[in-house]
């Protein structure tokens, strides 16, 4: 059984989730206990990351969480 083990695949290497959701700042972690839809800590770290590039703000990247997930249940209700 020692053959399933080797690959000449690239292999991800993936955080721990709850270890993942503790990192994220504290804000972005009181909108996820908040939102309408399961959000992975990494997709949130990478709006809020753009966000606060381009805005510096904090309230802008909670700004554009809320519209990302707008857009997503906008989305989902389109799909039926």
């Amino acid at each position: 059984m020692r053959r399933n083990l080797c690959t000449a695949l690239r292999t991800r290497v993936r955080e721990h989730p709850m270890m993942a959701h503790d990192r994220l700042p504290p804000a972005a972690r009181i909108w996820v206990t908040q939102a309408v839809l399961p959000w992975s800590a990494a997709s949130v770290r990478r709006i809020w990351s753009r966000a606060l590039a381009r805005s510096g703000s904090e309230a802008a990247a909670l700004a554009a969480l809320a519209a990302a997930e707008a857009a997503t249940l906008a989305r989902e209700t389109r799909r039926g």
